[in-house]
């Protein structure tokens, strides 16, 4: 399922493109946003985000009722980076080492 994220913007920045991004605090997880879609938010406020963009503005209140709400659904995964091997690691594992 496809869900959009409530997070708070601590950062506002334009990068070498002339697009305006930003961070955004996910309880305590900071991601970069595009704020492409939204150019009415700043700093403090609180954007719903589906896939890296922001999409809409949200209150305070609103933003914590969502997040509780996916909190209790255990739809926050894709805050989460996935572990990824290391790539020595990975490739001593298949026995496939190459001769130093």
């Amino acid at each position: 399922m496809c869900l959009a994220i409530p997070g708070k913007l601590t950062e506002i920045t334009t990068d070498a493109n002339g697009v305006r991004m930003g961070k955004a605090n996910f309880g305590g997880i900071i991601k970069q946003v595009c704020l492409e879609y939204t150019p009415e938010v700043g700093m403090g406020d609180y954007v719903l985000v589906h896939v890296g963009f922001a999409l809409s503005k949200v209150d305070e209140e609103e933003a914590a009722r969502t997040y509780k709400a996916l909190e209790q659904m255990q739809q926050l995964g894709e805050l989460e980076t996935p572990d990824v091997p290391d790539a020595h690691d990975a490739f001593s594992e298949t026995g496939n080492e190459a001769a130093a």
